[in-house]
C-alpha cells in the first residue's frame, strides 16, 4: 500500500508523520497504575461508597450506582477514582469506555480498569480512541477465555494507540466529537420523551379517559365493564366476534435472503420470502417463544406467516384494524399474564386472543381519529430515531477521520 506524503505506516495503521504510537502503560500517572477495583462490593449501604460498575461506566454522574460499605472498599484504596481518570471494562463485557465526571468521588468495580492519564495526555481523547472501533477491533483480538472474557491488566498495559503531538490537538478531537455525542444524547432524550407521551395518550384514547374533538356523546358519564370504566356510549365486544383468528403454515427454514414478501416469524425481526399466503390488513403476534405477548406486527398488503404466529385479520366494519393493533399490542401480554399461574407465558391458545374483551368506541370514525393521533405520534418518533442514527453514523465517520489523522483540525 502507497503511504501518501506526511503520512507513515505503523502497527495500529496510518498515521500522520508527527503523530506517535504509546503504550497505555506510558500514558498514566507513574504514582497511580493501572488497576482493577473492588473485588466483591458486598450489600448496598445506603450513604455507602458508590462503586461504578461496567453498566453505568458512560453514565456514572446519573446512575443509580452501588454503594459499598466504608469496611469493604478500604482495602481497595488504588483504585479509586477521581475527575478525569478513564475507565475501560476488561471482565465481561469487554471494551466499554467512560470518563470519571466533576465531583465524582468514589470506587470501581474489578470488572473496570482505571487509567490516571499523565498532564500531556487529554482524558476524552484517549478515550474516544480507545472506543473507536477500528481500535475496538485489536481489544476484541487481544482478549482471552471463553466462558468468561478477560482483557487483562497486562495486556492493557502494553496495548498501543495514536496520539497525536499536542494536547491542544487531541483536546480538539475530543471536543469536535462531545459536540456529535451531545446531539445524540439530546436525541435519545427527545424519543424517549416522545415515547412517554406516546404512551400515555395510548392509555387515554385507548379506553375513552380522554376523547377528540367532536365525538363525544356521553356527557361526560361512564359505565364499568369488563376492562374498567368507559365512556357511556361505548361498547365491549370480544376479538373473535370482529376478526379472523388464524396462525401460518410455513417454517422458519422457508425464509429466503432479499425475498419479494415479508415474512412475519415469533421474532421482531421480519425475514423475507417469495410466496404469500395473504394479502391485506392484518395484525401478528407470536405463538410461542420469548416474543410471547411481547411481538407484535401491523401490514397492509402480501405476506406470509410462520406457523406458529397467529394472523388477526378481515376486521369487520366494527373495527379499525390499526386501532385494534394499537390497543391489542398494549394490552394483551398483561392478559395473558392473568391466565396463567406461572411468571411466564410459554405459549398462546387460540382463545386467549378469541375471548380478550375490547372496549370500543361508538364509531369507526372516532377509531379511525384514534389511530390517526397515535399514528403521527408513530411517524414523528421514527424520524427523530432515523436522524439520531444518522448522526450516529456521522460520528463514526468523523472517529475515523479524526482519530487516525486523515483529517486534522489543528
Amino acid at each position: 500500500m502507497v503511504v501518501k506524503p506526511g503520512y507513515k505506516q505503523t502497527e495500529v495503521g496510518v498515521i500522520p508523520e508527527d503523530w506517535e504510537i504509546e503504550a497505555i502503560e506510558k500514558m498514566v500517572e507513574a504514582s497511580a497504575p493501572i488497576c482493577y477495583g473492588v473485588v466483591q462490593v458486598g450489600r448496598h449501604i445506603e450513604n455507602g461508597i458508590p462503586i461504578v460498575a461496567i453498566k453505568f461506566v458512560k453514565e456514572i454522574a446519573n446512575s443509580p450506582l452501588h454503594r459499598a460499605s466504608a469496611d469493604i472498599e478500604r482495602p481497595y484504596t488504588r483504585s479509586r477514582v477521581k475527575a478525569n481518570d478513564v475507565l475501560i471494562s476488561i471482565k465481561g463485557t469487554i471494551g466499554r469506555v467512560g470518563v470519571v465526571p466533576k465531583g465524582f468521588e468514589g470506587n470501581i468495580s474489578r470488572e473496570l480498569a482505571r487509567l490516571r492519564l499523565a498532564e500531556n495526555y487529554s482524558p476524552k481523547y484517549v478515550a474516544y480512541q480507545l472506543e473507536n472501533p477500528h481500535t475496538q477491533e485489536r481489544i476484541f483480538r487481544a482478549v482471552v477465555g471463553t466462558t468468561r472474557l478477560e482483557f487483562s491488566i497486562a495486556t492493557l498495559r502494553n496495548f498501543e494507540i495514536p496520539i497525536p503531538p499536542t494536547t491542544t490537538e487531541q483536546a480538539t478531537i475530543a471536543e469536535a466529537l462531545s459536540d456529535v455525542d451531545a446531539l445524540i444524547v439530546g436525541l435519545d432524550h427527545l424519543i424517549a420523551k416522545k415515547r412517554n407521551i406516546k404512551q400515555a395518550a395510548m392509555q387515554e384514547l385507548l379506553t375513552g379517559k380522554r376523547r377528540l374533538p367532536g365525538f363525544d356523546r356521553s356527557g361526560g358519564k361512564v359505565k364499568q365493564i369488563e376492562v374498567g370504566a368507559v365512556p357511556e356510549d361505548w361498547t365491549l365486544d370480544y376479538i373473535e366476534n370482529d376478526a379472523n383468528i388464524t396462525t401460518g403454515r410455513k417454517n422458519t427454514q422457508d425464509r429466503i435472503e432479499d425475498g419479494e414478501f415479508p415474512f412475519f416469524v415469533r421474532s421482531q425481526t421480519i425475514e423475507r420470502i417469495n410466496s404469500y399466503s395473504f394479502d391485506g390488513e392484518a395484525v401478528l403476534t407470536a405463538g410461542d417463544g420469548v416474543g410471547t405477548g411481547k411481538i407484535f406486527h401491523y401490514i397492509k398488503g402480501k405476506f406470509d406467516v410462520h406457523q406458529r404466529v397467529y394472523r388477526i385479520s378481515e376486521f369487520s366494519e366494527r373495527l379499525n384494524g390499526y386501532f385494534f393493533f394499537l390497543y391489542f399490542s398494549t394490552h394483551f401480554y398483561n392478559r395473558i399474564m392473568q391466565m396463567t399461574a406461572k411468571s411466564s407465558v410459554d405459549s398462546v391458545r387460540r382463545e386467549m386472543i378469541a375471548r380478550m374483551p375490547i372496549p370500543l368506541p361508538p364509531t369507526i370514525d372516532e377509531q379511525v381519529a384514534i389511530a390517526a393521533v397515535l399514528s403521527d405520534m408513530d411517524d414523528e418518533i421514527t424520524a427523530l430515531e432515523a436522524r439520531r442514527d444518522k448522526t450516529k453514523a456521522l460520528k463514526q465517520g468523523m472517529m475515523q477521520e479524526l482519530l487516525t489523522g486523515k483529517t486534522r483540525l489543528v
